[in-house]
């Protein structure tokens, strides 16, 4: 028999079972590696004016940010890369603040049997370099927020995606 005290049980059972759902979802940072290259070296290098080896390159640990617009590197990440500063524009932060970023030569980004280039943006004063929506997207990647991580879009195969 249905009965209000087992109405109530039910009740405080999904209201519970509920709260402890929402805690364990949190979302946190997500990090991934990834390899960045300077993609002027790499067109060299492939019309032999430049040996594979002096390639400037290097591979950092990045947070995923998919409210950032595009790629985000530091200053420290564009002079290691030898990337010169093209054009200086300007961008609205997350809390609203207006900043003059630099747009950099352009890099290859690689993550996993994943790649595409583009032009960065380096932020004057930025401790961490953002992976942002617009390489994710080129790549076909998601956040998958369970598990705090990247995963590929529509599998284990690389997929062209044309807008």
């Amino acid at each position: 028999m249905w009965s209000e005290e087992l109405e109530k049980k039910l009740l405080t059972f999904i209201i519970l079972h509920i709260s402890l759902n929402i805690r364990r979802s949190t979302v946190g940072q997500v990090f991934t590696e990834i390899t960045l290259r300077n993609a002027g070296d790499v067109t060299l290098s492939e019309h032999g004016y430049k040996q594979e080896q002096e390639i400037r390159q290097t591979t950092v640990k990045i947070l995923v940010d998919t409210g950032a617009g595009t790629l985000v590197i530091t200053e420290a990440l564009q002079q290691e890369l030898g990337l010169k500063t093209r054009s200086i524009q300007p961008v609205r932060m997350a809390n609203n603040d207006s900043v003059n970023v630099q747009e950099a030569d352009p890099v290859e980004v690689h993550w996993k049997n994943r790649s595409m280039v583009c032009r960065p943006w380096v932020i004057p004063g930025a401790q961490k370099a953002l992976l942002g929506l617009i390489p994710l997207e080129s790549m076909n990647l998601v956040v998958d927020p369970k598990e705090q991580t990247l995963i590929d879009g529509h599998g284990y195969e690389a997929v062209g995606i044309l807008y």
